[in-house]
């Protein structure tokens, strides 16, 4: 049985892109995850980073991303 999720128009926009970036979210943590128990911790939050990044570049949105420290 599945149910119907309806959503305000005017938030609609908003729920696009908060799954949008869950999805980000995921990406990154599969790619870090790979390198689970390698003992190299920069190894894996750089593909967390890369991952981030090539998702973040397939949204339709313009601004500064801060990941880590630094934004870019």
């Amino acid at each position: 049985m599945s149910a119907a999720i309806s959503v305000p128009p005017q938030q609609l926009l908003e729920r696009i892109l908060t799954l949008e970036i869950v999805r980000v979210t995921e990406r990154a943590a599969v790619s870090a995850a790979r390198l689970r128990g390698q003992g190299n911790k920069v190894a894996a939050d750089q593909a967390a980073v890369d991952a981030m990044r090539r998702e973040l570049k397939k949204m339709p949105i313009d601004g500064a991303v801060a990941i880590g420290r630094r934004v870019r």
